[in-house]
């Protein structure tokens, strides 16, 4: 990753504001102007909510305001190319007092600190500009240090300009390197179909580069020189955009950093919710919206079209496109407003609204022609989020993979679509088609509800307890499956990986300790094992002139396994456990300075699943063919690869020097080239009923094609296909079991 971008990554509280607009984060009133007065409330209501419905509060004491004055600092400056020294020393004056000022509802740090960074972001727009204004020597030997936390604040301005210059000239060279190999790479392309004068395309690759200025004109290769500035008036265009940016957010956007740093101390899922992201929460939860089923994004001052999401209304109508570009909107048969140069999610407000009313798009064509759109807004639901199928085939025989990407439900509406509901859709179709096992991959959900944990563990297993739930000073609760059928007692598999959270960890668990089925991937999950619950903050400032005041997300109970101990911080650790690109980087709860702990309670009374006797069969030959598997220590030797890479944070600003150093990478990289070019043996398919759909629908198509290709290339979902064959063999090998326990698994 360019070295520039990775420091703008970093810096994710702030970009998720500035970045991603449309999110529309802390728009606490309609009004442009901030209301300190509500900032007041906001942060009484935040400590009266959190000390009366957390699981189990922290003190808010001077430990409490060592955290968030170091959290609330990183979120503000974390490449430190912002704030100097002398700042930082006038900013720690509060280290211990700014949970005196929560208390006495005191903004004085909160005020010193925005008006601070303010002056000091409008100040280092000219850094930026004086750094790329001429071209850098890269032949002075020089290097720049990338490990922010570490690098102190600058002590004076010239030390500041100086970070700066170091930080853009890494930047350039980064991207510069990449331009001098892209047009190498082009060259000997064009030479190559200059020699084929039988071939009747050659020749389109000197066509195609015309249009391209960044690479060759006519066919001649740009010098160092001309790439050099090209290159830098790109990366002064990029941060021209950023600083736009920036500039649109008000008091309100960096008021709602500090409260969420705030809120974040107490445990890292406690977090404020303005209006618009309770609703944005609400759909995600509910996987669909009101409105006309677009998504949006902005470039410079225009607002985009980038998609349409198959069974909208802007989709059914066939005339909006993606490309568009919106220049007003209108409600109805009122009068248009200009949205050109207006917040990004300040346009979307205008756009959504509820079902059944018109608003009319006044859209810019990518032909150029002006057109007025009317449509009218309905329920959009977002495909991506919901369960799918496909029907695998392996040596004649079928077996079924469901996609579960979260455990979604929509708590108003009853009749609408639950994952709960949409599972045992989904398992039903599968037996349709006579599959011999069933794969739940629930790899990347980070949760959702617990009821439908609850309703799906229940397709695969009778009646019994599911998982155990505990309120602070209350006994567990247990919530069962009570029905005694089971959807399917066939061979199960359930895929987890590191990014597998909360609810997702529940289910695995319960399959786990019930030895219902074989859970196969990282060797543990995410490690979430909290409940959150919404409170409305409205419900305690009645008659309130301030308007919406949003809701508070706040961890208020923990769920255990049914034999007693939590997945908070230890997650699951799967019966196979198999490498991946990620397993020795530190991601999950237990890296987070103030998870909540890892505990135990009472076991719950069940009963182990005793119609797969050929478990431990299936586990051992997996675990022996996992030793031998090429493709799996590849992808382990990657992963301790990456893990050393992200540890080197000293760049050469030498051109020469990072030259060899990146083509030293680069010649390393080519060894694990191939881990993305396996190809498993398998074939999907898509159901019957998604098959009728599909014809009707290009999109549709294309997103499946697409899903079915990445599960053409996973090795995961490969070996989780033959343990589904394993656990169909009827014939327990127990000299099998003996040798492989005698093997040595592969470490993860």
């Amino acid at each position: 990753m360019n070295p520039f971008f990775q420091f703008m990554k970093r810096n994710y509280k702030i970009l998720l504001l500035v970045l991603g607009l449309s999110l529309a984060l802390w728009s606490f009133v309609p009004k442009a102007k901030s209301d300190p007065e509500k900032d007041k409330i906001l942060l009484e209501l935040l400590t009266f909510v959190v000390e009366k419905g957390h699981y189990n509060p922290a003190a808010i004491d001077d430990n409490f305001s060592k955290g968030v004055y170091k959290s609330y600092m990183t979120a503000l400056d974390p490449s430190k190319r912002f704030f100097l020294q002398s700042d930082i020393d006038e900013f720690s004056k509060f280290e211990t007092l700014i949970d005196d000022e929560i208390k006495n509802k005191d903004l004085t740090f909160f005020d010193l600190t925005y008006n601070r960074l303010k002056q000091r972001m409008d100040e280092s727009k000219s850094y930026y500009k004086e750094a790329l204004a001429n071209p850098f020597d890269f032949k002075i030997n020089e290097s720049f240090n990338t490990d922010y936390e570490k690098i102190p604040f600058a002590t004076s301005v010239a030390e500041l300009k100086e970070r700066w210059r170091k930080q853009l000239k890494l930047n350039t060279l980064s991207s510069l390197t990449d331009r001098l190999k892209i047009q190498e790479d082009k060259v000997k392309g064009i030479k190559e179909e200059k020699t084929d004068e039988t071939d009747p395309t050659a020749g389109e690759i000197i066509k195609e580069e015309k249009t391209n200025k960044d690479k060759i004109d006519d066919g001649k290769p740009k010098t160092f020189e001309e790439l050099e500035k090209i290159t830098r008036e790109s990366t002064l265009k990029s941060l021209n955009d950023y600083f736009i940016m920036v500039s649109e957010l008000n008091r309100n956007d960096w008021f709602s950093i500090f409260v969420n740093t705030i809120a974040e101390r107490f445990d890292p899922h406690t977090n404020y919710f303005a209006p618009e992201e309770k609703e944005r929460f609400d759909v995600s939860m509910s996987g669909k919206l009101e409105g006309i089923g677009a998504r949006l994004q902005r470039k410079n001052d225009f607002t985009e079209i980038t998609e349409l999401i198959s069974g909208g209304p802007a989709w059914r109508g066939k005339e909006l496109e993606p490309g568009d570009v919106v220049l007003k909107v209108a409600q109805g048969d009122k009068e248009a407003v200009d949205v050109v140069g207006m917040r990004l999610d300040d346009v979307v407000k205008k756009i959504k609204g509820p079902k059944g009313t018109e608003v009319r798009l006044t859209v810019k064509k990518v032909d150029g022609s002006m057109k007025v759109i009317s449509i009218i807004r309905d329920i959009v639901e977002i495909e991506e989020t919901y369960a799918k199928s496909s029907v695998v085939e392996k040596d004649g025989k079928k077996y079924g993979i469901i996609y579960l990407p979260k455990f979604y439900i929509d708590f108003e509406n009853k009749d609408s679509r639950d994952a709960g509901k949409d599972m045992a859709l989904e398992v039903e179709r599968l037996k349709k088609e006579n599959v011999s096992g069933i794969i739940v991959d629930v790899r990347d959900n980070g949760g959702g509800s617990l009821k439908t944990v609850v309703d799906i563990a229940g397709l695969f297993i009778t009646e019994g307890p599911i998982v155990q739930v505990k309120s602070a000073g209350k006994k567990q609760e247990v919530l069962y499956v009570h029905d005694k059928k089971v959807e399917w007692d066939g061979p199960l598999v359930v895929m987890v990986n590191s990014f597998s959270a909360s609810a997702s960890e529940i289910l695995a668990a319960a399959i786990q300790d019930y030895k219902r089925g074989v859970i196969i991937g990282s060797k543990q999950t995410y490690g979430k094992g909290t409940v959150q619950n919404v409170i409305d903050l409205n419900q305690f400032v009645r008659g309130s002139s301030f308007g919406d005041l949003g809701a508070l997300k706040t961890t208020t109970q923990k769920f255990y396994r049914i034999d007693g101990g939590s997945t908070q911080l230890k997650g699951v650790s799967s019966d196979i456990a198999m490498p991946d690109r990620y397993m020795y980087l530190k991601m999950g709860e237990r890296d987070i300075d103030n998870a909540m702990p890892w505990d135990k309670i009472e076991p719950a009374q069940y009963q182990v699943w005793n119609k797969q006797p050929n478990f431990d069969v299936a586990v051992a030959k997996s675990r022996a063919r996992l030793e031998q598997n090429s493709q799996l220590k590849l992808i382990e030797e990657n992963a301790k690869w990456i893990d050393n890479r992200s540890k080197e944070t000293t760049y050469s600003l030498n051109f020469e020097k990072f030259k060899k150093e990146q083509l030293e990478l680069e010649t390393k990289a080519k060894q694990y080239k191939s881990i993305s070019k396996y190809r498993n043996k398998l074939q999907f398919n898509s159901l019957p009923e998604e098959e009728l759909a599909i014809k009707n629908d290009a999109a549709l198509k294309e997103k499946r094609v697409r899903w079915h290709e990445n599960l053409a290339k996973d090795v995961y979902v490969e070996e989780a296909i033959n343990v589904l064959d394993d656990l169909q063999n009827n014939s327990t090998d127990k000299t099998t079991i003996n040798t492989v326990k005698k093997t040595k698994t592969i470490k993860s």
